[in-house]
This record gives C-alpha cells, structure tokens and sequence, in this order.
C-alpha cells in the first residue's frame, strides 16, 4: 500500500502556481464541483464553519476522488486541534493567527515527526492507511507530504514574521488581510498603502526563509500577486460564487420581461432551464467570465464574506 503523494507540493516542486478555492459550504459535492472545476486544493474551515470531524472525513474524501489536496484551518487550541485534520488524511493545516516564533516553534512541535517535531503517533487511522503500512514510512511522509500554513494576521504578527519565517519545520505563509485591516482601524480597504506594505512584507520575509507565499484571496490583481512572488493562489470562496451567480440569475430573468413557457414545459411542469429539458438556465449559458468577479464593487475593497473567509 501506498500514501498518497500531495498535490500541492508536486505542482510546487515542478514550478507550476497550484490554485485552491476556499469553501465555508460542508457539503462534500461541493468539494466535488472544486474537483471537478480542477483546483489544486480546497481550503476548509474549523475556525468559522459548524463542521464536525466525520462530515471532515467524507469532504477529504470527496477531494481525493479528484486527486486534489485539502487544507484545514484549525481552530486554534490544543495540540489535538492540529493533529486530527491530518489523522483524518488532510494534506495541510493552516493555523490561524500565529503572532510569534515560539508559537510557530510549538506548531511544528506539535504536528511534524522526530527529527523536525515530537508530533505524538497512531497510525490506525485515514492518514496512515489504519496500520497497514510501517510505522517509520508514516513518520517520514507526515514530515515530507504534509503541510503545515501560519497566517500572519496583526500588526504584531507583521513586526515579528521575519523571526517567524526562520522557523524551520513549517510550509508557508498566508497574510489575512480581513483582520489585519480590521486591526488598524481600515476594515476591508486592502489597497491602502498600510496593509499593501505589509503583505508585501510578509511574502518578502517568507522568501528571504525558503517558505512558500499564499495568498488569501486574488484582490482582482493576479499579475501583482505573481510579481510579489505568490506560490499558491486562493481563487475565491463558494459562497461568494454562488452568491453573484444566484444575483445574476434573479436580474437576468428581471431583464427578459414577462416570462413565456413553451407547451411542452407547462404541459409536463417543468420550469425554464429545468433538468427535465436537458439545457441549462439562460443566465449560466451566457455569462461571461468567473461568476465569483460577477459582483461589482468598489476597487480596493472587498464584500464582508471575502474579509471573513479568505482573510
């Protein structure tokens, strides 16, 4: 038998960008759509989503259907907060507001095998194939196949991510600029200088210490992302997707006048664009581009789900 490999860090290593769509959905045919769609990854929530660790099982599931990788954002606490996403089979865990060394250093501690950590051991579960493979090849792949993602997410966070970043043992770091905006007193204005430099400060500091640079959301600017030297691409979130999808909808149907059913739909009862006459809805057929950019808004700002749940 066999572990699995991840995704991430083999599109990594051979120099491609891995994307990763954020999902605050639990229903597992989300995660689905995510694989089908050909993301890298999905990024999953225990921090802000009611989720339970069984339906977690069944989405890392569904992600592994489609070889695509799971993060988990734990929620911070105990040392059992960070090791069950990764019992459970998921490749990465992102821990959520980590402000100094010492708490990247017992991070690491925590979740990484002697010799990087002391991370404590049971096999007998997902991410170890329930014992059916040695001990020692299970030890080596949850230092070499797992990942392990620190959000830089305050200003004291931002004064201290060069110390940070020289930890060893940890994957990447991904600046929230939900809270740290919130922080300074500039709730969601992610083009202000302020939190531009210090997005730019913490890619600076993770490629100055051999860390991968994630960002949190595109902000609409993929090429300035590449040139601040991101490596891994959060493309947007399902909620915000199915929201501007669900608006364009509703408005394209205001805009079409009153509504006219062939015969054939009205005599079998089926709605326009429904399964049951084999198209899809006007609306989906003819929008252009992402439905997630189908939102207009303010540059430089971002709509309150986009603060929360890709910080």
């Amino acid at each position: 038998m066999k572990l699995r490999s991840s995704r991430l860090l083999r599109e990594l290593r051979a120099g491609q960008r891995p994307t990763v769509i954020k999902l605050n959905l639990i229903d597992p045919r989300v995660v689905e759509l995510a694989g089908l769609a050909g993301a890298s990854a999905v990024w999953l929530c225990n921090e802000h989503v009611p989720n339970d660790w069984l339906n977690l099982e069944h989405q890392i599931r569904a992600a592994k259907l489609h070889d695509m990788d799971t993060i988990v954002r734990v929620e911070k606490g105990s040392y059992s907060n960070y090791i069950k996403p990764f019992e459970a089979d998921a490749t990465a865990i992102m821990v959520p507001h980590v402000a100094h060394p010492d708490e990247a250093r017992q991070i690491v501690d925590m979740v990484r095998c002697y010799p990087m950590g002391r991370k404590p051991l049971d096999s007998g579960n997902l991410d170890g194939l329930f014992c059916q493979v040695p001990l020692a090849e299970y030890a080596t792949h949850c230092n070499t196949e797992r990942l392990v993602i620190l959000q830089i997410e305050s200003p004291e966070a931002v004064e201290n991510v060069d110390a940070i970043a020289a930890v060893p043992g940890f994957d990447a770091l991904l600046f929230g600029a939900g809270d740290f905006s919130h922080r300074i007193g500039k709730l969601g204005q992610i083009s202000d200088p302020e939190i531009v430099a210090a997005r730019k400060r913490v890619a600076a500091a993770a490629k100055k210490h051999g860390k991968q640079v994630m960002a949190a959301s595109l902000y609409g600017q993929k090429d300035m992302l590449m040139a601040e030297g991101t490596d891994i691409f959060t493309l947007g979130a399902d909620v915000i997707a199915l929201g501007a999808g669900f608006r364009q909808m509703v408005a394209d149907f205001r805009d079409t006048g009153p509504a006219s059913q062939p015969a054939e739909h009205r005599r079998h009862g089926f709605p326009m664009g429904s399964p049951g006459d084999g198209v899809r809805p006007p609306s989906v057929t003819k929008a252009a581009g992402p439905i997630i950019r189908a939102e207009a808004r303010a540059p430089g700002s971002l709509p309150a789900t986009d603060a929360n749940s890709s910080p």
